[in-house]
């Protein structure tokens, strides 16, 4: 389980790609500081398991297919900057909102509107995850716990938009993607199992 509120910005430093899987290392002194074999680290928003913790200050995770096919994880490159989080420990401050790090979908950037004091970014919405999200509410984009501030529809497509301070412009890689950018995107867990006791209910 994790919170949303990235640690540090990582660095992607190798990617072997397998037939069916895919090995990153991934490059994090301070995720990597008190982390061991077998402990979860987000990597912008996916919950990976760490294989090794290498002496550098890095890790190495595998990632199979399905979560290749269902993230972003899959066209990060060598250089890629990617966010980071340790799983949350029991008794620390709930900064965010409840992030289990399993994403829903994947959405693209369509949007960037930046002003003195913030960027509004707008980001296209996979209509299989557009009725878990609410305006005010919480939802998790690469990894970043962040509020709906607007909701819409263009052309049949659901779209919703983040408002950034500058500090989550400066301290997340959502401050340098741009416009095409594909986002992991992990609704509030709360919305989904409200969803599913209704549908049994009805059963």
């Amino acid at each position: 389980m994790f919170t949303g509120i990235v640690e540090e910005l990582g660095e992607i430093v190798a990617k072997n790609e397998m037939s069916d899987a895919a090995r990153f290392t991934v490059r994090g002194p301070l995720v990597t500081s008190d982390a061991g074999h077998g402990d979860s680290i987000a990597v912008n928003g996916v919950c990976l398991t760490v294989v090794e913790v290498l002496p550098d200050g890095g890790f190495t995770a595998d990632v199979m297919q399905e979560t290749l096919d269902r993230s972003s994880l899959g066209a990060l490159n060598v250089g890629s900057r990617v966010n980071l989080e340790r799983a949350a420990a029991l008794g620390s401050r709930l900064g965010g909102h409840l992030v289990q790090g399993h994403v829903d979908g994947t959405g693209s950037i369509i949007g960037r509107s930046p002003s003195e004091n913030w960027t509004v970014v707008r980001i296209g919405l996979p209509n299989s995850v557009a009725r878990y999200v609410v305006e005010k509410g919480s939802i998790t984009v690469d990894g970043v716990s962040l509020t709906v501030s607007g909701l819409g529809v263009e052309d049949g497509s659901h779209w919703f938009e983040i408002s950034l301070i500058p500090t989550t412009l400066d301290l997340t890689t959502l401050g340098k993607a741009e416009v095409g950018s594909p986002v992991n995107l992990e609704v509030d867990v709360i919305a989904k199992y409200v969803e599913r006791l209704q549908t049994i209910d009805a059963d």
